[in-house]
């Protein structure tokens, strides 16, 4: 068995780490006995996108986001072909608002996006850091992570988790409580996964690897294991971080 993960940006866009989810994901996959090769593509590349059975891409700063962007524009229509012949793909922190159809800067200023749905982002001055427990929507468990954003995502129809600790996931108003607003946080659609939460989430939330192994097996058409890999520590670390943010 052999698999290509695509790691979009790294350079500029891992600004809390996030190289450590693609790490873990190869990790769990070689424990399977899948060959696993990671191909990066730097903002003068073209993305292999034709050969990538995963792709992935961190977060930046406001700046290294627009500048993504900018790279990523001319390859939509391959990203987009990739995506429907049935490439996994997971975005993360702000890289997630690529996906919509727009941002715009805290200055005014429209950057059209990849358009994969309709939702739009609004920067703003006021950042927004906070703890996050959510409800994943697909598998039965929490989420635990981190936020650190000045921005509020508005109009997304089908979202990833739904937050229980912290602010509203992808409003982020902390003016607001969850039973006040929006508490839908991140975005799903087929095989395309986002979530603003941002660094190493898969290190932290193995069954969130877990679900993504499944279904890349399912991308490849190959046979689900009966059980799926457990690295060492990982499960006990994920329990005493639900604990220390749920109490």
């Amino acid at each position: 068995m052999e698999l290509t993960i695509l790691h979009l940006y790294p350079d500029c866009m891992s600004l809390y780490g996030e190289y450590a989810n693609v790490a873990v994901l190869r990790r769990h996959l070689e424990a399977m006995g899948v060959s696993v090769a990671v191909e990066t593509a730097l903002f003068e590349d073209a993305p292999d996108f034709e050969h990538a059975d995963f792709i992935y891409m961190g977060a930046g700063t406001e700046r290294t986001q627009k500048a993504a962007l900018n790279a990523l524009l001319p390859h939509k229509e391959a990203l987009k072909a990739a995506v429907d012949r049935g490439a996994v793909v997971l975005f993360t922190g702000n890289a997630m608002e690529l996906l919509g159809a727009s941002i715009t800067d805290a200055n005014g200023r429209v950057w059209p996006c990849l358009g994969f749905a309709d939702f739009t982002t609004g920067e703003h001055e006021r950042r927004y850091p906070s703890d996050v427990v959510a409800e994943a929507e697909l598998w039965e468990g929490d989420v635990v992570g981190f936020m650190n954003k000045c921005s509020s995502t508005r109009g997304v129809k089908t979202p990833l988790f739904r937050v229980e600790v912290g602010y509203q996931g992808n409003t982020s108003d902390p003016d607001l409580s969850l039973d006040d607003g929006d508490d839908g946080e991140g975005y799903v659609s087929g095989n395309v996964f986002a979530t603003h939460l941002t660094g190493p989430v898969l290190v932290k939330n193995p069954d969130f690897t877990d679900f993504l192994i499944r279904r890349i097996f399912d991308a490849k058409g190959w046979e689900q294991p009966d059980k799926l890999p457990v690295l060492p520590h990982e499960r006990e670390a994920y329990a005493v971080t639900l604990k220390e943010l749920a109490d």
